[in-house]
């Protein structure tokens, strides 16, 4: 009875980690069907193979996410985007992306999610937020002036990136901003002044943040979680510093 626990901690991690690799290769399937099959030409798929990388998500799945994605060799799957808004806790404003095959289960299910917080109604919180794009990177010259690199590549704002402790040594990183027309351009453009890109994303971008205590905080970030953690819930975007 003792060593039960282990057990059921270990098929809660290996249910995190199915719904993380689900994420991935759904967005690998969409920016596929959007923008093609070859990587080196679609920079949104580029970057969403390189995150699936990083997650150790298996070559065959990723080469199966294309396929499925750009229609080739067999039935093609076709997610519709669904965008919620609505409030956390404390009135912190909300935008809920969602990639599904069946609206009305996600919708239901998202309500629910939402009852802690408010479900609010379409441009009911988007005017809070900036939709643009994001392209996060980083490169491997530390002495890199991330302001000229935006300006370069023609990015209407940049802000550093905090790296991982064992990807930071001798790299800096930065997070790009865009008008949404621009993403694409923007990515390339990045990528052949030696950006290794991890991110290529349409985004919305707070224009203000609550002020929230500690105890507020807290309790916004585990209403997020529990937004995020559902599977058909694609990216969560909160006006939370």
């Amino acid at each position: 009875m003792g060593a039960q626990w282990k057990q059921k901690w270990r098929e809660l991690a290996a249910d995190q980690k199915g719904k993380i690799v689900g994420k991935l290769t759904r967005e690998i399937q969409v920016a596929a069907r959007l923008g093609g099959a070859d990587p080196d030409l679609n920079a949104r798929l580029y970057a969403a193979i390189t995150a699936a990388r990083k997650q150790s998500v298996t070559r065959d799945s990723i080469e199966r996410a294309i396929a499925k994605g750009a229609g080739i060799g067999g039935d093609p799957v076709t997610y519709q985007t669904v965008i919620f808004e609505g409030f956390a806790p404390h009135r912190v404003p909300v935008m809920v992306e969602c990639l599904t095959d069946n609206n009305n289960r996600t919708s239901s299910e998202v309500r629910v999610l939402f009852k802690v917080g408010s479900m609010g109604t379409p441009g009911s919180v988007a005017w809070m937020f900036e939709h643009c794009g994001l392209i996060e990177g980083q490169h491997t010259d530390k002495d890199m002036d991330i302001e000229v690199a935006a300006l370069e590549a023609e990015a209407d704002n940049v802000e550093p990136l905090d790296l991982d402790e064992d990807e930071s040594a001798g790299h800096v990183g930065a997070r790009f901003f865009c008008p949404t027309t621009s993403l694409d351009t923007v990515t390339k453009a990045l990528k052949a002044a030696g950006w290794q890109i991890t991110t290529s994303e349409l985004h919305y971008h707070p224009k203000d943040y609550p002020e929230l205590t500690e105890a507020q905080r807290e309790e916004v970030t585990n209403f997020l979680q529990g937004l995020d953690g559902h599977a058909d819930v694609h990216r969560v975007y909160a006006a939370l510093k």
